[in-house]
């Protein structure tokens, strides 16, 4: 992956966020209004549910900005995560407005009012135009936090469907509870889908292996590489779900010479750049050593307290280290 088409995405990314949150943030305004205008519960639900997502959007639009920063001494490897944590707040803010609808709309169950039902359908009718150009701009963008946002808006699309079909029934038949019983499918249905996002986003937080990522094909592919005896401290993880990173110890027999040993370490990287990761550490170690999991090895760091020597920690160190972009 070169550094210029990852910057053309993540730019695509922030445009289309910011496209997708004045357009959300526009018609959750109007849609607030035409809710009381209507006295539609199911409207006010799916209302609230946009304002969130606008503002949810919004933070997404500025997380995705800073993202782009290139890394620096605080954050060695950059700013991806703060995108990460766009997605996480996202999914917050989705289960917390969920909450709130539900409480209002369960009760309206057994006292429903009826709903101004062509009003509905108006509304139904632009939200599914609005909703759905959002969803077009950022469908096929590939950071976690887009995609996060790019499925909220579909689902809101669903919904403005669903409020487009009860605006109908009530044209034909007087049952206004179908309106808060809609709502009620609604708010559900979107905290179903956050608590599963939120799962998969605390995944990434805590550093789990990602979702897409088979560790154990990974180690035995390089288990097969010609002059690998063993492979351990295998650790694969997700930058912001889109950039993955793995590191591990290869070990090699003790009678490898140095540049044979840099060849394996140089076949490795391709074979883990071959499974989708973007930055891959290698470390060689040799059968008749000790794992060190230290900056360095015992007899180094030993030799390193003496500062009369000027040798410690001297080229003669048996093991091979690189870290590689691919």
């Amino acid at each position: 992956m070169t550094h210029h088409h990852d910057h053309h995405h993540h730019h695509g990314d922030v445009t289309n966020l910011k496209v997708a949150f004045w357009l959300n943030l526009g018609f959750a305004l109007f849609e607030i209004v035409g809710g009381i205008w209507t006295s539609s519960l199911a409207v006010v639900s799916d209302a609230v549910h946009d304002l969130g997502d606008s503002v949810s959007l919004g933070l997404a639009w500025f997380l995705a900005r800073v993202s782009e920063r290139s890394e620096d001494a605080r954050y060695s490897y950059g700013y991806r995560r703060f995108s990460l944590l766009g997605a996480l707040i996202n999914t917050l803010v989705l289960i917390v407005g969920g909450g709130l609808v539900l409480r209002r709309a369960i009760p309206a169950l057994w006292a429903p009012e009826r709903p101004d039902a062509p009003g509905m359908a108006l509304l139904a009718v632009v939200g599914i135009a609005i909703n759905g150009l959002a969803v077009l701009r950022l469908r096929k963008q590939r950071s976690l936090n887009a995609r996060t946002a790019a499925l909220h808006l579909l689902e809101d699309v669903l919904g403005w469907v669903a409020v487009l079909v009860v605006s109908g029934a009530l044209l034909i038949w007087d049952v206004p509870v179908l309106d808060p019983l809609l709502s009620v499918v609604i708010s559900v249905y979107v905290l179903y889908r956050a608590v599963v996002g939120l799962v998969s986003t605390m995944r990434l937080f805590l550093q789990g292996v990602p979702p897409s990522v088979d560790l154990r094909s990974v180690e035995q592919a390089l288990s097969a590489l010609e002059g690998v005896c063993e492979v351990h401290h295998a650790h694969a993880w997700s930058l912001d779900g889109d950039h993955n990173v793995f590191s591990s110890h290869l070990v090699v027999s003790s009678d490898t010479p140095l540049q044979q040993a840099l060849e394996i370490k140089h076949r490795a990287k391709h074979v883990v750049a071959a499974h989708g990761f973007d930055h891959v550490t290698i470390e060689v170690e040799y059968s008749d050593q000790d794992c060190s999991m230290g900056a360095c090895c015992d007899e180094c760091l030993e030799d390193a307290t003496d500062p009369a020597d000027e040798h410690a920690c001297a080229p003669s160190h048996s093991h091979v280290h690189e870290e590689v972009t691919a």
